[in-house]
């Protein structure tokens, strides 16, 4: 097939391959850490959950590898295909048999594996809305070309939301802002949305700050959202406070692997997949964090980098939203985890136990090679 080449597997990136494998190394301390609380396996590092990530990461380096070969402007004529049938997926999952009230999953037949339709939509918004905004590079400025553009996140937005899973949803908000203003939408659209996106915060602030009693506006808020979501806008939930308590245990240096106490004794939720900064900073502290943090800069910085050598717009535009959507999951977990803004269920990039979100992420970071490796038309 001539839109796969082998030759760009020897272009990569070593450095980005050295930041990925680091996170990946973490993930599996972490995951090793506290599914000894579950398992009782106290003498072996390789639990259970380890293991299936392992496997993850393993289905995720095949899945990183094909994209890397697969020549990334392919997926321009492939977009509108691939997004409809992220589209069937999202509506199908309404034909579902949920599990606690939501619909997010399926099981993929004969192996038992799970898929959320959901992470892929994030990654398919970003190439399908790259494609037309570079289709439509003539006119990008003009109202017609905006409103299509919002049409095309608005769909999958409200079948995520539906679900229910509103901090998915909110995610496509940011992501689409981005590649909006790298496309040259009308600017008024762009400066809007930026406008709603700090607003938001504001409020947000006023909420967790104690400005706005969480109580008292709940009669009125709740008129417009469900109680449900309205109850993240609470910052003294059990999950908030300690996932604060958990960070600030581990101190400068951490309590070391496997030697937490607050983690491992079952008091902090979900520390392996929405929880995992805090339980990653309990047993490595300051220090600990301050790596994961360089790890991501890092990251993020590769990424940018990928976009500003980009051959041509649609891989500009690619590069753009793949990175605002890598940098939007780990700016949004860490600041959940620190009490700034509500716990949504966001994952923590490469980090979290989970295989939708390793998969997905895996080919973002496979078509941001595939855009490196062809900054020079040779391959």
């Amino acid at each position: 097939m001539r839109f796969l080449s082998l030759k760009a597997l020897r272009s990569i990136d070593g450095r980005f391959i050295f930041v990925v494998l680091s996170l990946m190394l973490i993930s599996l301390l972490v995951i090793s850490s506290n599914d000894t609380f579950y398992t009782a396996q106290e003498a072996s590092w390789l639990s259970p959950r380890v293991a299936g990530q392992l496997r993850w990461f393993g289905i995720g380096s095949i899945v990183f590898c094909f994209f890397v070969a697969l020549d990334y402007t392919v997926l321009r004529s492939w977009s509108w295909l691939l997004y409809a049938f992220t589209l069937l997926l999202l509506v199908g999952l309404f034909f579902t048999e949920g599990r606690k009230s939501v619909q997010r999953w399926y099981r993929i037949p004969g192996l038992g594996l799970p898929l959320q339709p959901s992470e892929l939509a994030k990654l398919i918004v970003v190439v399908t809305l790259s494609a037309f905004l570079e289709y439509r590079r003539q006119i990008a400025t003009h109202w017609g070309t905006a409103l299509w553009a919002c049409l095309i996140v608005l769909i999958p937005f409200v079948l995520i939301y539906k679900q229910p899973d509103l901090g998915t949803a909110l995610l496509l908000y940011p992501i689409s802002m981005a590649i909006f203003y790298f496309g040259n939408v009308k600017i008024f659209i762009v400066k809007t949305m930026a406008f709603l996106i700090l607003a938001g915060l504001f409020v947000v602030f006023l909420f967790f700050s104690g400005i706005i009693s969480h109580e008292k506006a709940r009669p009125y808020v709740t008129q417009v959202i469900k109680e449900y979501q309205y109850e993240r806008l609470n910052p003294n939930t059990h999950h908030q406070k300690f996932s604060q308590i958990a960070i600030g245990v581990g101190g400068v240096t951490g309590s070391g692997w496997k030697q937490s106490l607050f983690t491992r004794r079952g008091w902090l939720p979900e520390p392996q997949t929405d929880s995992v900064f805090s339980a990653f900073g309990e047993e490595f502290g300051l220090v600990g964090m301050l790596t994961l943090l360089g790890l991501y800069y890092g990251l993020i910085t590769l990424s940018f980098q990928i976009t500003a050598v980009a051959r041509d717009r649609f891989g500009r535009l690619l590069a753009s939203g793949i990175t605002v959507y890598l940098a939007m999951h780990i700016i949004v977990n860490i600041s959940m985890m620190c009490g700034l803004i509500p716990i949504t269920g966001v994952p923590l990039v490469l980090v979290s136990y989970g295989g939708s979100s390793v998969m997905v992420t895996m080919a973002a970071l496979g078509i941001l090679q595939s855009i490196y490796s062809r900054r020079y038309n040779f391959l």
